[in-house]
C-alpha cells in the first residue's frame, strides 16, 4: 500500500526555492541543524544566529561559526552538571555534541587538516557526558564483531530492568551518534521502549578511531547487533524494530534479506543501489572506463577531475570510509552496494520514506517498495508539508508519527 497525500506545491515559498545558503550543501546541513533544534537538541534561534554568521560555501567560516556554538553548548552544559542539574546538563551536552560534529562536516575543504581529530574527539567526549547525565538508564554496550568490538548505546525509559521493545537504528555514510537520537530513538524512549545506538564498520570511530571501512553485506554487522540484544533481559527479543536513515536505506534493507527477528523495519529513504549517486555525474566516457575495468584511465580522468578544489574536497570526504587507495578502485567496490540480487528475500514488513526533492538517491524508494515481495508502505513527503529533501530535514516530526504508527501497526498484529 502507499500513502496518497496532497499533491506537492507547484510553486514552493522563498525558503523552499532559494534556501538558506546558495550552497546546496550548506543549504542542506542548515536544514538538518533545524530539524535537530526541533528534536529538542537545542533552541532554533541558536541554529538561525550560527548559520547567520556563515560565509556562504566557505568551510572555515562554517567551522569558526559552529565551533562557537559548540564551545558555548559545552560550557552550560559544565555549569549546569556542576550545579547539580542533570536533566539541564544532559541537553547542552547532546546539543554541544552535535554543534561539534557539524563544525567538522566540510573538513576536506577547511584550510587546516588538522582540526578534524581533536574536535571529532570533542564531539564523541560530549555524546559520552550526555549517556552519563541521562543516568543508569542508559548503558554502553559492546557488540562482538569479528577481532573487535562495535561502540553501542542503549537507552531505556528507566533502569527497572523490565524487558521493553527495542528500536535499533543504524546510520548512513556519516552522521553522527547523536543525530540518531534525533531520528527516532529520544521518541522511541519517550514511548517506554529501549533504543539502541550504534557505530558499524566505515562509520565514525570505527572508522576515524580503529580504521575499519564500510561493507555492502550489512547481515554480517546486525546479525551481531541482534545477538547481543536478544541476549539481554532489558529487552523483548520478540518485539524488535529497526531504523535506517541514508545510505542504512541500502543496508537496512540488504541485511534483513538474512537477518529475520525484527518485527518491522524504516528505511530511510530507500536505496536500491548506492552507486548511482556516484556515477550520475560522470561523463559516459568516464562510466565505459569503470565498466571496462581501465583502471589507469580511470585514475588519470579522476585526476584531471580533482583539479577543482571544491570536487576534490567532496571525492576526498566520499571515498575515505570505502578504504580504497584509488578512485578506481572506490567506484569498483562502490558498484557492489545494490540490492537486486537480494531483495526478493526480503519479508519483513517495511516502511520506506519518499521525500519530494531526494537530492541523492531520487526514484529508489518506489524502486524498492516495487520490488519488495512482502508487506510494504511508500510514504511520500512533499514540498507542501515542508518535508522535501533528503531525509526530510524539516519534517522530521512527522516522520516519526508515521513510522512509529507503522511499528505500533506492526507490533498489534506480532501480537
Amino acid at each position: 500500500m502507499t500513502d496518497s497525500p496532497t499533491a506537492a506545491a507547484s510553486t514552493p515559498n522563498a525558503v523552499f526555492s532559494t534556501g538558506f545558503f546558495r550552497d546546496p550543501d550548506f543549504d542542506f546541513e542548515a536544514r538538518t541543524a533545524l530539524g535537530n533544534a526541533a528534536q529538542g537538541f537545542f533552541d532554533v534561534g541558536l541554529v538561525l544566529a550560527t548559520i547567520a554568521r556563515v560565509k556562504d560555501g566557505d568551510a572555515d567560516s562554517w567551522y569558526v561559526a559552529w565551533r562557537a556554538a559548540a564551545d558555548a553548548l559545552h560550557a552550560e552544559a559544565e555549569a549546569s552538571a556542576t550545579a547539580g542539574h542533570q536533566q539541564a546538563a544532559a541537553r547542552f551536552f547532546l546539543g554541544a555534541a552535535d554543534a561539534y560534529s557539524r563544525s567538522i562536516g566540510f573538513s576536506d575543504a577547511m584550510t587546516d587538516q588538522t582540526l578534524f581529530a581533536p574536535v571529532f574527539a570533542l564531539h564523541r567526549a560530549a555524546f559520552d557526558a550526555f549517556v552519563d547525565a541521562s543516568g543508569a538508564a542508559a548503558q554502553r554496550v559492546a557488540v562482538p564483531y569479528e577481532n573487535t568490538t562495535l561502540p553501542g548505546y542503549l537507552f531505556r525509559p528507566d533502569d527497572s530492568g523490565a524487558p521493553r521493545p527495542t528500536l535499533v537504528l543504524t546510520n548512513g555514510s556519516d552522521g553522527s551518534i547523536s543525530s540518531l537520537w534525533a531520528a527516532g530513538a529520544s521518541t522511541a524512549v519517550a514511548r517506554g521502549w529501549n533504543a539502541f545506538l550504534y557505530d558499524g564498520p566505515g562509520q565514525q570511530t570505527m572508522l576515524f578511531d580503529h580504521g575499519v571501512p564500510f561493507r555492502p553485506d550489512w547481515e554480517a554487522v546486525l546479525t551481531p547487533v541482534v545477538d547481543t540484544l536478544a541476549a539481554r533481559t532489558d529487552v523483548d527479543a520478540t518485539r524488535l524494530l529497526a531504523y535506517g536513515i541514508s545510505q542504512a536505506g541500502y543496508w537496512l534493507p540488504r541485511a534483513l534479506a538474512f537477518e529475520k527477528r525484527f518485527v518491522a523495519a524504516v528505511a530511510d529513504p530507500g536505496v536500491m543501489d548506492v552507486s548511482t549517486s556516484w556515477t550520475a555525474h560522470l561523463p559516459t566516457a568516464m562510466i565505459d572506463l569503470l565498466t571496462s575495468g581501465d583502471s589507469a584511465d580511470f585514475n588519470g580522468g579522476m585526476q584531471q577531475a580533482s583539479a577543482d578544489p571544491k570536487l576534490a574536497a567532496t571525492l576526498a570526504f566520499r571515498r575515505r570510509p570505502y578504504g580504497m587507495s584509488t578512485d578506481f578502485d572506490t567506484y569498483t567496490a562502490v558498484l557492489g552496494y545494490n540490492l537486486r540480487d537480494v531483495v526478493q528475500q526480503i519479508s519483513t514488513p517495511l516502511l520506506i520514506t519518499s521525500p519530494d526533492d531526494e537530492q541523492f538517491w531520487p526514484g529508489q524508494s518506489q524502486q524498492l517498495f516495487d520490488a519488495l515481495p512482502g508487506e510494504k508502505v511508500l510514504a511520500r513527503f512533499t514540498r507542501e508539508q515542508g518535508a522535501n529533501f533528503h531525509c526530510q530535514p524539516l519534517g522530521r516530526q512527522l516522520t516519526e508519527a508515521r513510522m512509529f504508527g507503522f511499528f505500533d501497526e506492526q507490533l498489534g498484529r506480532a501480537g
